[in-house]
């Protein structure tokens, strides 16, 4: 497997991420860099790219860290937190998500990003 790390940064913060080896993981990769402002959902940040996917695999409820790909708004999602549809801790988008990658260390650093925050991903 080829190690797929990149970075995002968000404002003025910047985390590592691996992603994995599902098609939609490859497509971003072949996609980057992208830049798009961010917005914010309760303990997600989402932004859209120009990258278009079918679901796979996909997941009503991610875990803690996860980057996904959100099908229905060509957006890519970070997850650091519940969402205003989590139940309980559990961690839910809006509808179901492609995971395809996972930041590395604490990804709660990602609650300092404001809505608007500029959001560049680029390979590691």
């Amino acid at each position: 497997m080829a190690e797929r790390r990149i970075k995002i940064t968000a404002g003025d913060l910047s985390v590592f991420a691996e992603l994995n080896d599902t098609p939609t993981a490859i497509l971003v990769w072949d996609s980057l860099p992208i830049e798009a402002s961010g917005s914010t959902w309760g303990d997600e940040i989402y932004f859209k790219t120009p990258i278009s996917a079918e679901e796979e695999n996909a997941r009503e409820v991610v875990d803690m860290g996860d980057v996904a790909y959100w099908p229905p708004g060509k957006a890519l999602c970070l997850f650091f937190g519940p969402t205003p549809a989590s139940q309980g801790d559990e961690i839910r988008p809006a509808s179901a998500v492609n995971v395809l990658g996972r930041i590395e260390g604490d990804a709660t650093v990602l609650k300092q990003v404001r809505s608007g925050s500029k959001v560049r991903v680029e390979r590691a």
